[in-house]
C-alpha cells in the first residue's frame, strides 16, 4: 500500500498504527495482525508497507470482509491510503536443506 498523496511517511505510519489498528482488531475471526513499515532507504520502495491479517480459514476472510465491522476499516483506509493492491496467500514454511538429515544410506 501507498500513502495518499500529500501524506507524509510519518503522518501515514502513525495514523496506521494508531487509529487505523483499533479498527483493523474489530474484523471477526482475524488471530492476527502485522504492519510491515517500509523503512527509510536511499531508493524509494515502491511501496510505503504492507499489511498481513491472519485468519484459520479463507471462509473466515470472507467472513470477516463481509461483515458489518469491514465497513469503518474501508472508510478509514480513504484517510490515509492512496493506493493498494491485496491478495491472498497459503503459507508455506520452507526448512533450510543443510539442517535435515540425509536419507541416503552409506
Amino acid at each position: 500500500m501507498n500513502a495518499r498523496e500529500g501524506m507524509s511517511a510519518a503522518e501515514f505510519s502513525h495514523h496506521w498504527k494508531t487509529v487505523h489498528n483499533r479498527i483493523v482488531w474489530q474484523l471477526p475471526g482475524l488471530v492476527r495482525y502485522v504492519q510491515n513499515h517500509a523503512t527509510a532507504h536511499s531508493e524509494e520502495w515502491p511501496y510505503d508497507g504492507m499489511a498481513e491479517l491472519w485468519f484459520e480459514t479463507k471462509r473466515d476472510v470472507a467472513i470477516a470482509f463481509s461483515s458489518p465491522q469491514a465497513e469503518p476499516m474501508r472508510e478509514d483506509e480513504k484517510k490515509f491510503i492512496g493506493r493498494m493492491q491485496w491478495f491472498l496467500v497459503d503459507e508455506l514454511e520452507m526448512v533450510n536443506p543443510s539442517l535435515t538429515p540425509s536419507t541416503g544410506s552409506q
